[in-house]
């Protein structure tokens, strides 16, 4: 049985009120805030009987409305990279506000992660749903979102669904920072990572997709067998994972399946992740410097955490060999991802 509640957790200027839903079971606790559909913690036991809270965030609203890496925040209307902002529909070119080196990133300047949503309790948890005008962030059509969070015993589910009046890309994820030591850990070298994917995405220097999709077998990418994420890292060119996973080719049908496995030894803590997303962007925070203070006021530094960002292959508006992100008219974009934590 799962108790959910809601509380006022503060206001911002010009936007209106923010409220934090508590989704509770036996086994964990989920904390999730109308700013951006954000999961702002999950807290759970170890084997050794404590609790801790694995994601990183803030303690107050202030931090999350600053915030520019994306502290659990739901990612659209476009998630990952659009390379040089730029893509053509329906014969139509459209310019996004470049805001990642040359390219556009998760959404925008204001995308979705900065939009205070409409929520409703549903069975286990909160659905929250948003409209994005036409034109909003530079993107084609109005576009009608929802993000349900329903907890069921250690399963976190996340359900996205949409619709558009004009036909648009649309790709969206969640881009929470975990750390199952606990989100105060210096680090996750220490973590154990499975992903179930055959071939990866390699990229440019500026991270954009070049096109080949390329074999797993035989590069530090292959991580269909569990592998230290430490060790791991010290084999990979350059500063860590930041890639796409193919979890499917861009023919296969919608479907869910399992995508990743990570587990924490020391504390006996793990999180399994299926999902019905064609891929999983894996990224070891390594963009994170330091200049985050975060819960308790922990800075949070490189590779103190990882992503597993369940969504369609960047750049695949303008990549026609990439899984289809156009969502036309009259047609349900809809994908489910579940979380499932437990302590061995």
């Amino acid at each position: 049985m799962t108790q959910v509640n809601r509380q006022q957790w503060g206001e911002v200027s010009g936007q209106g009120t923010v409220d934090l839903w508590v989704l509770e079971s036996p086994q964990v606790r989920v904390e999730v805030l109308t700013l951006g559909a954000i999961i702002r913690s999950v807290c759970y036991r170890g084997a050794d009987g404590h609790v801790e809270d694995v994601v990183l965030g803030y303690d107050h609203l202030e931090g999350y409305v600053s915030d520019k890496r994306y502290h659990g925040a739901t990612v659209g209307r476009v998630t990952n990279r659009i390379a040089r902002g730029r893509f053509v529909v329906e014969g139509k070119q459209y310019q996004l506000d470049v805001n990642n080196g040359p390219n556009a990133l998760h959404g925008g300047l204001r995308g979705f992660s900065k939009a205070i949503w409409k929520a409703t309790a549903v069975e286990g948890g909160v659905q929250l749903s948003l409209t994005s005008p036409d034109g909003d962030q530079g993107y084609p059509g109005e576009v009608q979102v929802s993000v349900s969070y329903t907890l069921q015993g250690g399963t976190l589910t996340v359900e996205y669904q949409a619709r558009a009046s004009k036909t648009t890309p649309i790709n969206l994820t969640n881009h929470t920072y975990f750390n199952l030591a606990g989100q105060g850990a210096a680090d996750i070298y220490d973590h154990k990572v499975s992903i179930s994917a055959q071939s990866y995405l390699p990229v440019d220097d500026t991270s954009i997709p070049t096109g080949e999709i390329r074999a797993v077998e035989g590069t530090p990418f292959d991580l269909r067998n569990p592998v230290l994420i430490g060790r791991r890292l010290m084999e990979l060119p350059g500063p860590g994972f930041d890639h796409n996973f193919c979890l499917r080719t861009p023919k296969d049908p919608w479907t869910q399946r399992h995508v990743a496995r990570v587990c924490h030894p020391a504390s006996g803590r793990v999180v399994e992740v299926s999902s019905s997303q064609p891929g999983v962007q894996f990224y070891t925070a390594n963009f994170l410097d330091g200049s985050d203070a975060g819960k308790g006021g922990v800075k949070y530094g490189k590779h103190c955490s990882f992503c597993l960002e369940l969504q369609n292959w960047p750049d695949a508006v303008n990549q026609a060999s990439f899984p289809d992100c156009l969502l036309r008219p009259g047609e349900n974009y809809h994908h489910l991802t579940h979380f499932t934590f437990t302590t061995v």
